[in-house]
């Protein structure tokens, strides 16, 4: 079992109170804070800066005018539960088991030909987290919103925990939050305004020593519930590009406005300069919500409409403002990256999937090609039918995806098929080339079953006895039995 050296207390100003305000001594190197903002089913494609005319977010867009922006940043898998365990377990998935929400057989039972892979929903207590490795260099944690890995984040290493519990979305965006670990405010209180104000609380309490704050909102997560006077506004806009939805587009804005708060709160405290913010969402967005155009389909499904995300890492003492980067990252990056940032230690016999992206952060090197791996050994079922997905049943069948360089490489389960594509010439995945250029297949492919060996990743084959070859027809029992378990 894991060390555990927890508060007993969830009061940010007990907290203040009880923890020694001169971490770090005049003769050693200032430590970075760290404030990683994890958005919920943002898409790509839902921010001004990366390209939306629709929705409006002007303060990420100054965020990412002062930082890095990444142009090939992906999640580790198309939901939400595996995507955040993944970041903080800084391991690919069959190093825990969490492959998805709920139960990996979703969707109707007729319809799906194997049994898939039992699902984890909880990231093991002895899997030690991203939290527990900067706690014990010296940081203060807390960890305000969505946690969706367990009943408490303050056996992960978390001193402070704000709203966070097993729940995947909130009961409400406004108070009252039936939130057994948020306390309601006045009626009406939006959820983004009172997880940033909660935030800055913790900042304003704990600026004398280096903190560790992960911010994982819920928005932009159903149920899409907005504020009417922003909606309003939205409602009065042409839609652009397959967006055009007033409601989410003010979900979205009210996560700007808030983010804008807390980053003038981090200024004024005169924190920027070693303040390392990395923003983020966890999956892809809802094709059907949001249009991820070029990019294809959405939340759930493996092309890249699930998985590339925005990415925005901003630390003015280390970072050049207005930078980019196109290669390729992703999630399990966080974690060594910020070992390396802060000087923490890795933990005794803690496997690490990612890397250390600080050369490219900084400009000062490269991390050379690599391969990147998606391993989904379960079932997603389809939203609406229109998914953009390989059928309309199932925004994701069982199977596994590589990239390597501009090259992505799709093997579904059920049938063996393979899909190739280049992405470079073809973002929408649309001309597979595996049969048209079979060596670059069998080299993509050789190279994703080493990594499963590696991995000991599971490939479900037991086939299921309820499978009925002719239960296409099924698609509207299917989403009306099968809803998004959230």
């Amino acid at each position: 079992m894991k060390r555990r050296n927890f508060l007993k207390t969830i009061s940010l100003a007990a907290t203040a109170a009880v923890l020694p305000r001169t971490a770090q001594s005049a003769d050693t190197p200032l430590r970075p804070n760290i404030v990683l903002i994890n958005m919920d089913d943002l898409g790509w494609k839902d921010l001004a800066f990366m390209g939306s005319k629709y929705y409006e977010t002007p303060n990420l867009d100054n965020l990412a005018s002062q930082g890095m922006v990444f142009t090939n940043a992906y999640s580790n898998a198309a939901n939400c539960a595996p995507s955040r365990a993944c970041v903080m377990s800084g391991q690919y998935g069959p190093r825990h088991g969490v492959y998805t929400v709920a139960s990996s057989a979703r969707g109707h039972a007729k319809t799906r030909k194997l049994i898939p892979t039992k699902n984890r929903t909880d990231l093991p207590d002895d899997n030690v987290t991203m939290a527990e490795a900067l706690k014990s260099a010296g940081y203060i944690t807390a960890t305000m919103g969505k946690w969706h890995l367990g009943a408490d984040p303050k056996t992960q290493g978390f001193d402070v925990n704000v709203a966070g519990t097993t729940a995947g979305s909130p009961r409400s965006y406004f108070s009252p939050y039936r939130n057994k670990k948020l306390s309601d405010g006045p009626k009406g209180e939006h959820l983004p305004y009172r997880l940033t104000t909660e935030a800055i609380k913790f900042v304003e309490a704990n600026k004398a020593r280096p903190f560790f704050l992960y911010l994982p909102y819920f928005s932009v997560h159903t149920p899409i519930q907005a504020k009417k006077d922003i909606t309003a506004k939205y409602a009065k806009k042409k839609p652009s590009g397959g967006q055009g939805n007033p409601k989410y587009a003010a979900m979205i804005e009210s996560a700007d406005t808030n983010i804008g708060r807390l980053m003038k709160a981090i200024d004024e405290l005169k924190l920027r300069d070693n303040t390392i913010v990395i923003f983020t969402s966890d999956n892809g967005g809802i094709c059907k919500i949001s249009s991820q155009a070029p990019a294809r389909a959405g939340k759930g499904s493996y092309y890249e409409g699930g998985i590339r995300e925005p990415l925005v890492v901003r630390w003015p003492a280390k970072i050049k403002a207005g930078s980019k980067c196109d290669t390729p990252v992703i999630g399990i990056d966080f974690y060594p990256t910020l070992l390396a940032a802060t000087g923490a230690k890795k933990p005794k016999g803690k496997l690490l999937d990612g890397v250390n992206i600080m050369p490219l952060l900084t400009q000062s090197g490269k991390i050379g090609e690599r391969a990147l791996f998606w391993h989904f050994p379960i079932y997603l079922q389809s939203y609406s039918g229109a998914d953009e997905s390989r059928d309309p049943l199932f925004r994701t069948r069982p199977g596994c995806v590589v990239r390597v360089g501009d090259w992505k490489l799709h093997e579904y389960f059920e049938d063996g098929g393979l899909e190739l594509y280049n992405l470079k010439d073809d973002l929408g995945e649309r001309n597979d080339l595996s049969a048209k250029m079979p060596d670059k297949t069998k080299e993509l492919h050789a190279i994703m079953l080493q990594w499963r060996k590696e991995t000991k990743a599971p490939v479900p084959t037991e086939k299921n006895p309820k499978y009925d070859p002719s239960a296409g027809s099924g698609a509207k029992t299917q989403r009306r039995k099968g809803k998004e378990a959230k």
